[in-house]
C-alpha cells in the first residue's frame, strides 16, 4: 500500500471508502460521517462497538454546525468551545436530532473537534464537511504511530493511506464536556 496525497481522499470518501491519515498525535481512520455503510465498515475494521460513538474532525466550525444542536448551549459555553479551536480539544456537544446513531452511539451528544493539522484541514476542505476520526488501531490495542504500523495493522482493509506527518502532540486530544466544562480525558 503506497501513501497517497491528501487530494486522493476526496473521491475515496465520496465513494464510501475508509482512509488512514496522520493527526496531531496518532494515525487515524476516517470516512464520510453521512454514509452509514462507510461508518459500519470502519467500526468493523476497528472491532469497535457502535454504542461508544465516534469523533468528527473538521477544518472549521461551520462544517460541524449541521451535526450539533447549538440551541442547547449558552453563549458562554459556545464561546469557550470556539476559543479552543482549532486545536487538540474535542468537545462533547449536543447532537441534532436525526444524526446517525453510529456517530452518537447511545448518547444524545457528539464528540467534535476543529483540527489544526494540515492534512486533516486539507481533507475536510476538499470534501466540504467533517471526517469521522478514530485512532488507527483495533479496539484495545495501541494506535498506529507511523505509516508502517498502519500498513501492518490494516493492509488490504482500508482504501488509502494518506501521506503526511504526525503533529507534535504526545497524546490524543483532550475531551471536554461543552455543557459542564468537565474534562473527560
Amino acid at each position: 500500500m503506497l501513501e497517497q496525497a491528501p487530494s486522493a481522499a476526496k473521491q475515496i470518501i465520496y465513494k464510501g471508502g475508509v482512509i488512514a491519515y496522520p493527526t496531531e498525535a496518532v494515525y487515524g481512520l476516517g470516512c464520510d460521517p453521512d454514509n452509514d455503510s462507510a461508518i459500519t465498515r470502519l467500526l468493523a475494521l476497528k472491532k469497535r462497538p457502535w454504542e461508544k460513538g465516534l469523533i468528527l474532525v473538521a477544518s472549521d466550525y461551520e462544517q460541524l454546525r449541521p451535526y450539533i444542536d447549538e440551541s442547547k448551549l449558552s453563549a458562554e459555553q459556545l464561546e469557550y468551545v470556539l476559543s479552543k479551536w482549532p486545536g487538540p480539544f474535542t468537545f462533547i456537544m449536543p447532537s441534532k436530532p436525526g444524526i446517525s446513531n453510529l456517530l452518537c452511539g447511545h448518547f444524545s451528544s457528539l464528540a467534535v473537534r476543529v483540527s489544526s493539522h494540515p492534512t486533516i484541514q486539507t481533507i475536510c476542505q476538499l470534501i466540504g464537511k467533517p471526517l469521522v476520526s478514530t485512532s488507527a488501531n483495533h479496539s484495545g490495542e495501541e494506535p498506529a504511530m507511523s505509516s508502517d504500523e498502519v500498513i501492518v495493522k490494516f493492509s488490504g482493509e482500508i482504501d488509502a493511506l494518506i501521506a503526511g506527518s504526525l503533529g507534535g502532540n504526545s497524546k490524543p486530544s483532550t475531551i471536554i464536556d461543552a455543557i459542564s466544562g468537565n474534562i473527560l480525558r
